[in-house]
C-alpha cells in the first residue's frame, strides 16, 4: 500500500472521531483552546529548534567519607561555585527561600501571570520600576545566561523559564537557583555560602543562618557577610518576625533564630589531604563532588604522627615520609598522607611520596618466597647457605656485610638476608618474580623488564610506596590482588592471583614474627595493639626506608626518606620507618579484634623435616620438626645431611671402593656440607668435623685428591688486552671421582663448573689470588698479576 494510500485509510478512521470530538466541545471554547493548542505545539517547536543548554561549571569539591568537605578548588572563572546536592536541600531552606523569592514557585509554568501584572501597575503607577515579576524559574535563567535588560531580553527569559519548566522538576530548578546565587565577590551559591561564612554544609545550617543567606541575594552591597553583621543580623530578625507572621515556623524555633548571634566571617576554602585531593580532582576531573572514603578523623591523626615522626628525625637529615592506609574489609583508602608537611616547600612538601618511583629495598623479598613456595623450590624449613657467591660478577652481600652459613629459609626471611633471596630467584628465574609484579601492576617493572636482573629482589628496580601497599593488601587477601577503592560506591573487585592460600599463609606466618620495634616500650600495652605481619626494606645507598604491614583489618605502607633521594647514614626500614609503621597502626587499629588468618586446611599441611636440611628425614635423621608443605607440590626429596664414609680405625685415612682395604677399616658418618659451605667455614676458619685426608697411595687421585690447577699458571704476570678484553682460561686437574669444581677469585665464587670444562674470566688489574675446590671440599690456590696493556 503506497503513502497516499495509507493516509486515505487513516483519515476515513480518524475524521469522524475528530468531528464527534469538535461538535462535543462548545463553540465559545473552541478558539480558547485551539489557539492554546497552537500555542502549545509552537513552544514545543521552538523548544527544538532553540534548546535552553544547562551547562555549569562547578568548583570541584573533594569530600571524606562523613561527607565533609575536606578540599575545594576554584572553578576556571575563579569562581567559588559549589554545588547543592537535592538531599542537602532542607525542608527549612526551601521554606525559606521559595518564601523569600516566589511564593508561588511550585504552582506555576515558570512565569507567574499575576505578578507581571501587579509589576506592570505598581509600576505605571509609580513612574518607575518598583517590583519585579521574576520568578525563581526566571532567576535561574538570568543567572545561567546573563543579558542586558530589555523588553526583547525580558521575553527571551520567560520563553527560557517555560523550557527549563518542561525539562526540570521544580526541585532541580530550585536547585540550580540555590547553586547559582550570588553572595558577593566570587562566591556563588548557598553551599559555597554556608562553607565559607558558616564552615558548614547547607544541611546544618540553622533557621538563622538560612535566612541571613536568604536575603543577601537581593542586596548583596549592603549586606555583606563578615563587614555589616549587626546590620544583617537586624534585617534577619524583621524577616524571621515575616516568617512567624505566616507560620512557616514554629514560635519557638523563630525565637531561638532571633536570639542567634551573627558570626559569619569569610573564611579560607577547605584544604584538607591535599595530595589526596589534588589525586581525586586529576582522576575525576568530570565530577563536581568527588564523594571519597578517605576517613578524616584517621587522615588527621596519621598527618600528625607523620609530621611528628620526621620532626623527630630532622636533625639526621631525614626530611620527609609518606604512609597510605587501606581498610581490608573495604578496601577503601582511609588516610593519604603524600609528605610530611604539604606546605614545606624547602623540602618538596608537595612532592607525592605515595606515587614516587624509589628502590624497594627488601620489601619484595615476601612474594619472591612466595612464588617459590608455590614452585615446591623450598619450604619454611628448607636449609639455604647464606655464603659468599658470585654471579658473573655480582656479588650480594647481607645489610650487615656477615654471612651466616647453613640457616632455614623462613629464618632468611624473617632477618631480611639477601645473599639467600638472590640463591632462591637465580633457581627460581627472574622472569618469574618480574612476571608476578607485573600481574601485580607494578608499572616500572614493566617499563624495565629487559634490564632486570637478580639485583632486582634487593631493590634493583623501581616502585612506588602504592604498589607495595597494594602487594602486602594482596597478602592480607590470601594472595589475591584487589583493587584499591577510593570513591563511595565502590566495591573490592578481584584482579589477580599472586600466591596460592597455602604459599600466602607461610609467608604471613613468617612476616609475623620479626620482632616489633613497639614492643619492648610499651609491653605492659600489648594486649591493646594488634598483631601485624611486616616487613621492612632499605634501598642501596641509604636513600629509601620502607615497612610495610598488614593485619585482619589494615594494609599501611611507609616511606621514610628525603625527596632529593639525598643518601643518609642512619636511614633504615627497621629503625627509621617501622616505629612510624607501628604508631599509626596502634592508632587505627587499637583494641580492634585480634582475628587472625586461618590456615587454607584443603591446601596445606604438616609434616616432620630434619632440621639439619629441612628434607623429608631419613633414617639416620635423629633430630626433627614440623614444617608446613604444600601437597603434590613441595619437594619430597630424602635428607642426605650426613654421608657414610670408610675409614681407617685411627681416623686419620679415609677409603674410597677402589682402596678399600680387604680388612682394618671401620665406617663412620660425617656430614655431607656442600662444597660452598667447606669453603666458607675454611675461609672463615670455622671447626667442623673434617673427612679424614683419602688415602694417599690410592692410585684414582692426584697427590692426595686435591685439585691441581692448570691455568692460570703460577707466578706468571698477565697482559691483558683492554681494548678486546681478553680473558683468562681457568681449568684443573681433578680426581676420578670429581664431577663438579667451584672456582673463586680473590676469596670470592665466580663460578661452578664441569670437572673437565674450560671457564673464562676477564680478570682485574693487580695481584689475583685464583682458587678451585672440588665437590670433595678439596682446595687449591695460586696467584697472579694481571696488568691492562693496549696492543
Amino acid at each position: 500500500m503506497g503513502f497516499k494510500a495509507t493516509y486515505q485509510s487513516w483519515k476515513q478512521k480518524l475524521q469522524p472521531r475528530a468531528v464527534a470530538v469538535h461538535r462535543k466541545i462548545p463553540r465559545r471554547l473552541r478558539k480558547p483552546l485551539y489557539g492554546s493548542v497552537m500555542a502549545f505545539l509552537l513552544f514545543l517547536l521552538l523548544d527544538v529548534l532553540f534548546p535552553f543548554r544547562v551547562e555549569v561549571e562547578y568548583s570541584t569539591i573533594v569530600t571524606a567519607n562523613d561527607n565533609t568537605v575536606m578540599h575545594a578548588f576554584l572553578t576556571t572563572d575563579d569562581k567559588w561555585r559549589m554545588m547543592t546536592e537535592l538531599e542537602e536541600i532542607t525542608p527549612e531552606l526551601k521554606k525559606a527561600i521559595v518564601y523569600k523569592e516566589d511564593k508561588y514557585f511550585y504552582y506555576h509554568f515558570g512565569i507567574n501571570p499575576v505578578a507581571i501584572v501587579r509589576a506592570m501597575y505598581n509600576n505605571i503607577v509609580e513612574g518607575k520600576r518598583t517590583s519585579g515579576a521574576s520568578t525563581i524559574t526566571m532567576q535561574v535563567v538570568r543567572l545561567l545566561a546573563p543579558k542586558e535588560r530589555t523588553y526583547w531580553n525580558k521575553l527571551t527569559e520567560m520563553f527560557r523559564a517555560m523550557q527549563l519548566e518542561w525539562h526540570y522538576t521544580k526541585d532541580e530548578i530550585l536547585q540550580l537557583y540555590l547553586n547559582l546565587v550570588p553572595y558577593g565577590g566570587n562566591i556563588e551559591g548557598v553551599k559555597s555560602a554556608a562553607i565559607l561564612y558558616f564552615d558548614k554544609s547547607p544541611n546544618h545550617l540553622s533557621i538563622a543562618e538560612i535566612t541571613a543567606l536568604a536575603i543577601i541575594p537581593n542586596r548583596p552591597t549592603s549586606l555583606r557577610l563578615g563587614h555589616s553583621n549587626e546590620f544583617i543580623q537586624q534585617e534577619r530578625n524583621r524577616w524571621l518576625e515575616r516568617f512567624r507572621a505566616d507560620g512557616l515556623f514554629t514560635d519557638e524555633s523563630i525565637d531561638d533564630a532571633i536570639e542567634e548571634p551573627l558570626s559569619a566571617y569569610r573564611r579560607e576554602a577547605p584544604k584538607l589531604a591535599p595530595h589526596f585531593s589534588y589525586r581525586m580532582k586529576r582522576l575525576y576531573a568530570h565530577l563536581p563532588i568527588i564523594k571519597t572514603q578517605l576517613d578524616l578523623q584517621k587522615q588527621r591523626k596519621v598527618e600528625q604522627l607523620t609530621m611528628n615522626h620526621v620532626n623527630q628525625l630532622y636533625t639526621q637529615n631525614i626530611k620527609n615520609a609518606a604512609v597510605l592506609v587501606v581498610n581490608n574489609h573495604t578496601g577503601a583508602v582511609e588516610a593519604y598522607v603524600g609528605s610530611a608537611d604539604f606546605n614545606n616547600r624547602d623540602d618538596g612538601g608537595q612532592v607525592d611520596g605515595i606515587r614516587a618511583v624509589r628502590s624497594p629495598g627488601s620489601t619484595l623479598k615476601p612474594l619472591l618466597y612466595g612464588l617459590a613456595f608455590d614452585k615446591g623450590v623450598v619450604t619454611p624449613k628448607t636449609i639455604i647457605s647464606d655464603v659468599p657467591v658470585n654471579y658473573s660478577g655480582y656479588k650480594p652481600e647481607n645489610y650487615d656485610g656477615k654471612f651466616y652459613g647453613n640457616i632455614t629459609v623462613e629464618h632468611a626471611l624473617a632477618n631480611s638476608l639477601n645473599v639467600p633471596a638472590v640463591k632462591v630467584l637465580s633457581e627460581l628465574k627472574t622472569e618469574q618474580l618480574t612476571l608476578a609484579l607485573k600481574q601485580a601492576h607494578f608499572n616500572q617493572i614493566g617499563k624495565d623488564e629487559d634490564k632486570l636482573g637478580l639485583s632486582l629482589v634487593l631493590g634493583g628496580c623501581g616502585v612506588t610506596l602504592e604498589e607495595l601497599t597494594h602487594l602486602y593488601h594482596a597478602f592480607a587477601h590470601g594472595g589475591n590482588y584487589m583493587h584499591f577503592n577510593w570513591l563511595k560506591g565502590d566495591s573490592a573487585i578481584y584482579q589477580e592471583r599472586l600466591l596460592s592460600e597455602a604459599s600466602n599463609f607461610m609467608i604471613t606466618e613468617i612476616l609475623t614474627q620479626v620482632t616489633r620495634p613497639d614492643l619492648p616500650l610499651e609491653w605492659h600495652n600489648s594486649a591493646h595493639l594488634p598483631k601485624v605481619a611486616w616487613k621492612t626494606g632499605t634501598s642501596y645507598g641509604r636513600k629509601d626506608a620502607w615497612s610495610i604491614g598488614y593485619n585482619k583489618n589494615y594494609t599501611i605502607g611507609v616511606w621514610v626518606g628525603n625527596f632529593s633521594a639525598e643518601g643518609v647514614p642512619g636511614l633504615n626500614g627497621s629503625e627509621t620507618a617501622s616505629p612510624l609503621l607501628f604508631n599509626v597502626f596502634n592508632e587505627v587499629d587499637r583494641n580492634s579484634q585480634r582475628e587472625w588468618f586461618m590456615a587454607p586446611e584443603e591446601e596445606i599441611e604438616f609434616r616432620l623435616v630434619c632440621t639439619e636440611s629441612g628434607k623429608v628425614p631419613d633414617d639416620f635423621c635423629t633430630s626433627k620438626e614440623m614444617d608446613y608443605f604444600i601437597p603434590t607440590v613441595s619437594s619430597n626429596e630424602k635428607c642426605t645431611h650426613l654421608r657414610e664414609v670408610w675409614i681407617s680405625p685411627d681416623s686419620t685415612i679415609s677409603y674410597c671402593t677402589t682402596c678399600q682395604p680387604d680388612a682394618g677399616y671401620i665406617a663412620a658418618e660425617y656430614q655431607n656440607y656442600s662444597p660452598e659451605i667447606l669453603t666458607y667455614f675454611e675461609q672463615y676458619q670455622i671447626k667442623y668435623d673434617k673427612i679424614p685426608t683419602h688415602n694417599p697411595d690410592c692410585e684414582r687421585v692426584f697427590a692426595n685428591g686435591v685439585p691441581e690447577i692448570t691455568s692460570p699458571v703460577e707466578g706468571v704476570d698477565y697482559f691483558v688486552d683492554e681494548v678486546d678484553s681478553t680473558e683468562i682460561m681457568l681449568t684443573c686437574n681433578v680426581a676420578n671421582d670429581v664431577e663438579k669444581v667451584y672456582w673463586y677469585v680473590n676469596n670470592k665464587f665466580y663460578k661452578m663448573a664441569g670437572a673437565n670444562e674450560k671457564v673464562f674470566y676477564y680478570p682485574p688489574e693487580g695481584k689475583l689470588k685464583i682458587s678451585c675446590t672440588d665437590d670433595k671440599g678439596r682446595n687449591a690456590n695460586t696467584w697472579i698479576t694481571v696488568e691492562y696493556i693496549t696492543f
